[in-house]
C-alpha cells in the first residue's frame, strides 16, 4: 500500500530472497502487487515497482498486506473484495505493520488471533472491539499471519522458513542478515516501562502500569496509591522527583497521547475518542487537548 514503511517491506521480502540465494534454487517467487502497476512509494524516498495489480488473477500461496501511514480512509471496495476472494481461494493471508487493519476491514480476522503495530492497535480495538488483538511481535493463527512491522517480519518469516525447510536452514537465512537473536512470537513490541519512563522505583512502575491499563476508566490518586503500595503523598513526591510532573498531570498526558493516536489512526468522532480516553465529554477533552498541544483536536486531525 502507498506510504508503506520500507523496513517492513524489506524485513518481509529479503529473507525469502536470501533463502533462494542460499538454497541455490527458487524456493520463493516474490511478486510485488500494488493498487496499480508501476512505482509504489514508501513513507521515505524509496519505492517498489509493482509487477501486478490488485484484482489480477494470481495463483498465490501467501499474500502479505504491508501498509503504514494514515489508514483511517483505506476502505477501497475493490481491494477488500479481492482480499476476501483470495482468502476464499485458500491463500494464506498476512498483514504487516498496519496491514492487519486492512485485513480486518475485509472481514478476514474474525475469530482469528492477530497483532499489528502498537500505533494502530488502540484505534482498531475501538472500531472493532470483538477482534482478538495481542500486543506481540507476530501471530500465526491457522491461515492468517500478522506482525507488528519494523523488524518483526524477520522473526515471522524465520518461523515460516523453518516450518517449510527446517530450523537449520532458517538459521542460515537469519545469520545472513546478522539476525542472530531470533525472537519468539510473544516478544514485546515496545521497550519495558523502566526504559520508557527512566525509573526503577516499584511504586512508580506500578502506578504507570495501572494508568496504561485504565485509560478509558481513569483511577484517582488514592486508587493509584493503593496499587503502588505507598501513600498518596509519597506517590506524589516520587512522581515529582523522578518524572518531573504531578501524578495526575502525568496520567492526563498519557491519556491525551492515546487520544492523539486515535485522532491520527481512526475516523472516530471526537465524542467517542473523548470517552475512550476517560474524558467526560468532547468539550472537556478539547480543552485538555488544546492546553497540552496548543491546538484543538479537530485542528490536529
Amino acid at each position: 500500500m502507498p506510504d508503506f514503511a520500507l523496513m517492513s517491506y524489506a524485513a518481509t521480502a529479503e529473507p525469502l530472497r536470501a533463502a533462494n540465494l542460499l538454497a541455490g534454487r527458487q524456493l520463493y517467487d516474490i511478486i510485488p502487487v500494488g493498487m496499480g502497476t508501476g512505482a509504489v512509494f514508501s513513507s521515505g524516498a524509496a519505492s517498489v515497482t509493482a509487477q501486478a495489480r490488485v484484482g489480477d488473477d494470481l495463483a498465490l500461496d501467501y499474500l502479505f498486506v504491508i501498509a503504514g501511514g494514515d489508514l483511517s480512509g483505506v476502505s477501497d471496495p475493490a481491494l477488500l473484495r479481492w482480499l476476501a476472494r483470495k482468502a476464499r481461494s485458500g491463500t494464506v493471508m498476512g498483514g504487516v505493520s498496519g496491514g492487519p487493519v486492512i485485513l480486518a476491514q475485509a472481514g478476514l480476522m474474525a475469530g482469528r488471533r492477530m497483532t499489528l503495530h502498537w500505533e494502530y492497535a488502540p484505534a482498531l480495538a475501538e472500531l472493532s472491539p470483538d477482534l482478538q488483538i495481542e500486543r506481540t511481535l507476530y501471530v500465526i493463527d491457522r491461515d492468517r499471519m500478522t506482525c507488528a512491522g519494523g523488524t518483526a517480519p524477520l522473526d515471522m518469516i524465520h518461523a515460516l522458513i523453518a516450518s517449510q525447510h527446517g530450523k537449520g536452514f532458517a538459521r542460515q537465512v537469519s545469520d545472513w542478515f546478522m539476525h542472530t537473536e531470533v525472537r519468539p512470537p510473544i516478544g514485546p513490541q515496545r521497550a519495558g516501562l523502566v526504559e520508557r519512563i527512566g525509573s526503577h522505583t516499584p511504586a512508580v512502575l506500578d502506578a504507570v502500569s495501572a494508568m496504561e491499563s485504565h485509560v478509558a476508566d481513569p483511577l484517582d490518586l488514592a486508587q493509584l496509591a493503593v496499587i503502588s503500595g505507598v501513600s498518596p503523598r509519597q506517590l506524589a513526591r516520587l512522581f515529582r522527583a523522578q518524572l518531573g510532573q504531578p501524578v495526575m498531570q502525568y496520567y492526563r498526558s498519557l491519556r491525551l497521547e492515546r487520544a492523539q493516536s486515535l485522532l491520527r489512526n481512526s475516523a472516530l468522532p471526537l465524542t467517542e475518542i473523548a470517552l475512550a480516553t476517560g474524558f467526560a465529554n468532547s468539550a472537556h477533552f478539547s480543552r485538555s487537548y488544546a492546553a497540552q498541544y496548543g491546538q484543538p483536536p479537530s485542528a490536529y486531525r
